[in-house]
């Protein structure tokens, strides 16, 4: 059950670290994401006489009443609903999705709205005729896959309302990366830009399935004669998207290009990821649940 918070700016950081008491102190699997959002898994504290929404009402009472904050919450069976059902009534909202109504609540939103799909993902699929996340969930696993690569059958299953992730309490993931070896050694820009495109896609849907954000991007490169190396640049802000990550990827493969260079290997990776405790750079907020 997802939740955004965002006020007191000034006193962020200690803020955040009193509403996490509270979170934990309502339910026994918390799982934070970075300085930004939180989800936690209240099945257990669910009861004949307490539903969910008792729950998350209790939790806006309490930070409310305990912090001053307000804070936006979504109820739903899985995180990526959840997360989506946060973001619709800003800042002080609570938002509620029945079980088995999923696709129902989904259906008319923008594409955008499902984590992990960016501006340049949504141009694409408007150029498919695709805008709504109802009309996603009505393409086949194997369109997908062939347009976004191993990223698409997981996007399509979230514009289903389909995730089985489970709340992580513990997260020790220090790197998330794909690659790939091409049949034939190419230079060429277009070809290796949309090589990197794709493998961007599927290090966007391992994060977004974590629920981490990366702050180092990197690129790996296998040139003809094998020789391997290494290029990663740290961003301004933490990424989680495949247009965040492609952008500085591309740049530092577009450094390597050269008249007769040719590449074999090609990989994307990013690593140094947002912890809780950790210095918040994006546009402050506290956690959510």
């Amino acid at each position: 059950h997802a939740i955004r918070v965002g006020s007191n700016f000034g006193r962020y950081r200690e803020v955040s670290r009193k509403v996490m008491d509270i979170f934990n102190d309502i339910a026994s699997l918390v799982e934070p994401l970075s300085l930004d959002e939180a989800f936690l898994d209240v099945t257990e504290k669910v009861t004949p006489n307490r539903e969910p929404h008792d729950i998350a009402r209790y939790l806006k009472r309490r930070v409310k009443d305990e912090l001053g904050l307000t804070i936006s919450v979504g109820v739903a069976t899985s995180k990526s609903v959840a997360k989506i059902a946060s973001e619709l009534e800003k800042p002080d909202g609570l938002t509620v999705v029945a079980p088995g109504t999923e696709r129902e609540f989904l259906a008319p939103l923008a594409v955008g709205s499902i984590s992990g799909v960016g501006p340049k993902t949504q141009e694409r699929l408007k150029a498919d005729g695709i805008e709504t996340i109802g009309e996603l969930a009505l393409q086949s696993e194997e369109w997908m896959r062939q347009r976004f690569g191993r990223n698409g059958p997981h996007m399509l299953e979230l514009a289903q309302g389909i995730d089985d992730r489970p709340v992580e309490v513990n997260r020790d993931t220090k790197s998330v990366s794909s690659e790939t070896t091409l049949v034939t050694d190419t230079g060429d820009p277009d070809a290796l830009e949309e090589l990197v495109n794709r493998l961007s896609h599927d290090v966007a849907g391992d994060l977004e399935r974590k629920g981490l954000w990366a702050r180092t991007v990197k690129l790996k490169l296998r040139l003809s004669d094998f020789t391997t190396f290494t290029r990663q640049v740290t961003v301004p802000e933490p990424v989680q998207t495949s247009d965040q990550i492609a952008e500085p990827a591309n740049a530092l493969l577009t450094a390597e290009l050269g008249p007769g260079r040719l590449f074999r290997l090609v990989g994307v990776g990013v690593s140094g990821f947002d912890q809780p405790d950790e210095p918040e750079t994006r546009q402050p907020r506290l956690p959510g649940l």
